[in-house]
């Protein structure tokens, strides 16, 4: 996927494809394959038991609020670092990417808030990293603004990906994989096909239009022409790779094994817990 992407004579390669795809630092190579081969890995293996009756919430909310915070630092070398040289894109994308981050955190708490009566610390990381998640194909294509713009759309459409679509076809994303970094991810790539801006990456060539912002509204097109290649590649190599290896070795424990844990049923060791 990343050949087809960044690669030379690449069919989604924006400089020289025939579908040119703008996916700056991997929101549709990464996030996007990801998240969809999470859910076709949901799908496949089925629910924990007692999903969702029982609650099964973060083991440690002080390692993921930790980890979320890794994430969020780790991530301005990621997005910042793809304009391969300490340059004013880089920059850009830099402040693109906290934008995104913090203004997605702000929306996925405010439809937490609504939906759940109050705002929660695991909702604010979930947010911020919806956020990072959408920014990743836009942030050396858009201003600060769209940036903020689509941080805040991915933290309310996240969320209700997680609140309302998981609950309604009930698949069990223990991480929420599918509704933060697939729909994220998806969000991500055709909104940057509507605010890329030749002011910032001048990506087709000087005075050349870049996005529907300046009025080449066939990007929004061809991002969506990436998005779906992108769905169709991770759901029939997902699909392939799930068979064979559970042809193979086999990829869903017995009950009596899942219920005693995968540390003490796989590994002979028990799991330290951090909450006692």
């Amino acid at each position: 996927m990343a050949h087809m992407v960044w690669g030379v004579g690449g069919l989604l390669n924006a400089t020289g494809g025939h579908i040119p795809s703008l996916d700056f630092a991997g929101g549709t190579v990464v996030h996007v394959t990801s998240g969809v081969s999470a859910l076709v890995t949901c799908l496949y293996l089925g629910k924990r038991i007692g999903y969702p009756q029982t609650n099964m919430p973060p083991h440690s909310m002080v390692l993921s609020f930790i980890g979320a915070c890794l994430l969020w630092v780790g991530w301005f070398g990621f997005n910042a670092g793809s304009a391969l040289a300490a340059s004013p894109l880089a920059t850009s994308a830099f402040i693109n990417t906290h934008f995104a981050a913090a203004s997605a955190a702000i929306g996925w708490t405010i439809f937490e808030w609504f939906h759940n009566g109050k705002p929660t610390a695991l909702g604010a990381i979930s947010g911020a990293v919806a956020g990072l998640v959408a920014i990743t194909p836009a942030s050396g294509f858009v201003q600060p603004f769209p940036a903020l713009l689509i941080g805040l759309i991915a933290g309310f459409f996240c969320s209700f990906m997680v609140f309302k679509v998981k609950s309604i076809f009930r698949y069990d994303d223990s991480l929420d994989a599918f509704g933060v970094h697939g729909a994220g991810g998806t969000l991500g790539a055709i909104l940057t096909g509507l605010f890329a801006t030749q002011s910032i990456n001048a990506i087709y060539g000087n005075g050349v239009a870049t996005g529907a912002i300046d009025g080449h509204w066939r990007q929004v097109f061809n991002q969506l022409a990436g998005v779906s290649i992108a769905w169709g590649l991770s759901i029939v190599g997902t699909l392939i790779l799930l068979f064979v290896v559970d042809k193979i070795i086999g990829l869903r424990l017995s009950p009596e094994h899942e219920a005693a844990g995968l540390d003490l049923s796989q590994h002979g060791e028990e799991g330290y817990d951090l909450n006692s």
